[in-house]
């Protein structure tokens, strides 16, 4: 722990300076913004916490999926990144058995450690995530402690940068820091994660994002053992390439959509016990296609489709990652539009069936289209059937890119990100 009025004095006499470039990029002002940022976490921590006179900062990112949409889930491969977007935190021990969290514009969360299994009305809370990441640690034999915290993100709800993942390996990465002495590994610290969304929290989901949020940089994750799955950072400068990622929000209505991820994934694997297997990744495309006729007496036509679109972005996993490590960069772009067409054409959830007269996704993919063909790429963004799509533009066209966007689905849809090298970190600032 760090008394506050030297972190202070880091952060006004630029020693943070190179670290936040490393975290938030080098944009005019950028740097600035951040210093200004973190300052004003600082107070309202002494507001809330007066008798806490040490402290230490954390930043966890959001995430981005850069390849492989849909293929986690039937044990394939999958390509994503750490993005600038993150969730910051002032942090103190405390004497309590209590882990207490103030997250700007929320009322403080209480979660005692004398109760670490899931409390049905947390379902769906942040406290639920902070539970559940202590409970495991606590399974593992890890140690646990109460901490004061005040907490501000920049990581937008609904964006498909997940938010959720986020915040949880802050949460692991703080108890890893104040008492484990950061002995942790990444991974482990996202399967923690992962075992308090899916048993505290109440939501299904894969590795993918705790992965990404907690390793940092360009990941790929190969999910055929599931129990073991296997993690590589890609080495490739983002930051040097010339574009930009951008994230478009093009609305939509996203509370009726479970039934439509549901029908994916079961489709999907619907395939697979037509062979007498469990997930996709047990067996080759060339298998489907050459028993198309006896599938379609198995399963619908779609289920086929997705299945079809399983193979080819699962194998444009491994090719975009060779692309990258090559410095290929126009052939990394090339292969995001052809993942794009196929979750557009073969996946089919640029739009929800029940709703096909609401197509934001498809507008905004056109739309993309029509500005960098030739120049850029663009795809669907995450889950699909409504929300984001995610486009790499040159930065000589990001101002154009930008304007249009915000003319055709309203100011402030497109969010800016850079790939952040570092995932879950404690900032060493003084």
């Amino acid at each position: 722990m760090t008394p506050i009025h030297k972190i202070l004095e880091a952060l006004n006499s630029g020693k943070t300076d190179a670290l936040f470039q490393k975290l938030y990029g080098n944009k005019p002002g950028a740097v600035q913004k951040q210093v200004e940022r973190y300052l004003k976490a600082i107070e309202e921590f002494k507001a809330l916490y007066p008798g806490q006179t040490d402290i230490q900062l954390f930043s966890s990112p959001g995430r981005t999926e850069v390849g492989g949409n849909h293929t986690d889930h039937n044990g394939g491969r999958i390509l994503a990144a750490a993005v600038d977007l993150d969730i910051i935190a002032v942090v103190a021990k405390n004497d309590l058995q209590d882990v207490r969290v103030k997250s700007e514009g929320y009322s403080q969360d209480l979660v005692s450690l004398d109760q670490l299994s899931p409390v049905e009305s947390e379902k769906y809370s942040s406290a639920a995530l902070a539970r559940g990441v202590c409970a495991r640690f606590n399974q593992l034999g890890y140690k646990i402690g109460g901490f004061d915290a005040y907490a501000t993100s920049s990581v937008p709800k609904g964006s498909g940068l997940s938010s959720s993942a986020a915040y949880e390996v802050l949460v692991a990465v703080i108890e890893n820091s104040l008492y484990n002495n950061s002995g942790i590994d990444p991974v482990l610290l996202a399967q923690i994660s992962q075992f308090s969304e899916n048993n505290f929290f109440g939501k299904p989901c894969g590795l993918m994002d705790q992965t990404t949020c907690a390793v940092g940089g360009f990941v790929t994750i190969d999910f055929k053992d599931f129990a073991h799955p296997i993690v590589k950072k890609v080495d490739f400068d983002f930051a040097a390439s010339g574009f930009s990622m951008v994230i478009v929000d093009t609305g939509g209505n996203h509370a009726d959509l479970n039934d439509d991820y549901t029908a994916l994934e079961h489709e999907m694997k619907a395939v697979a016990r037509a062979f007498g297997g469990q997930v996709l990744r047990e067996f080759s495309a060339a298998k489907v296609l050459e028993n198309l006729a006896y599938l379609r007496t198995k399963v619908n036509d779609r289920a086929i489709l997705r299945a079809l679109h399983f193979y080819g972005d699962d194998q444009r996993v491994v090719d975009q990652v060779k692309a990258l490590e090559t410095n290929n960069f126009n052939e990394f772009l090339q292969m995001i539009i052809d993942s794009g067409y196929s979750s557009w054409m073969w996946c089919q959830n640029c739009y929800s069936h029940k709703d096909i007269e609401e197509q934001g996704i498809s507008i905004g993919l056109a739309a993309s289209e029509n500005i960098l063909k030739g120049r850029g790429a663009w795809r669907v963004h995450g889950g699909g059937f409504a929300g984001t799509i995610q486009a790499f533009v040159p930065n000589d066209l990001l101002e154009k890119y930008v304007r249009e966007m915000n003319a055709i689905f309203g100011t402030g849809v497109c969010h800016e990100l850079m790939i952040r090298p570092l995932g879950g970190v404690q900032l060493e600032v003084a």
